[in-house]
């Protein structure tokens, strides 16, 4: 995996699931700029439908300890990825989305 991969991040004790852009791996942990996958449909509607300024998305580091797995968003057959879903409902990716916040 790449930096500027968009990923979910599986971690553990306790249990969650981040979806969002990677931003480093090392042997310390993995920075991510994402969201809780629960917050996926709310963060569209965010960006769909801001009240106020465009949102982004926080920059989060995870110790390597807590890290279950990493998997690339990728489409799975007929089912497309959160980015591709993202993209479809707000009318660019998420890379260029984010890259106003950077």
């Amino acid at each position: 995996m790449e930096t500027r991969s968009i990923v979910v991040v599986s971690l553990h004790s306790p249990k969650e699931r981040l979806w969002g852009e990677l931003i480093d791996v090392s042997n310390a942990g993995v920075t991510l700029r994402g969201i809780d996958l629960g917050s996926f449909d709310d963060f569209v509607s965010q960006v769909l439908h801001p009240e106020g300024d465009r949102i982004g998305l926080p920059t989060l580091f995870f110790p390597m300890l807590r890290i279950e797995r990493i998997a690339l968003d990728e489409a799975r057959g007929s089912i497309p990825s959160l980015a591709e879903m993202f993209e479809r409902k707000v009318g660019r990716s998420l890379v260029d989305y984010l890259a106003q916040f950077a």
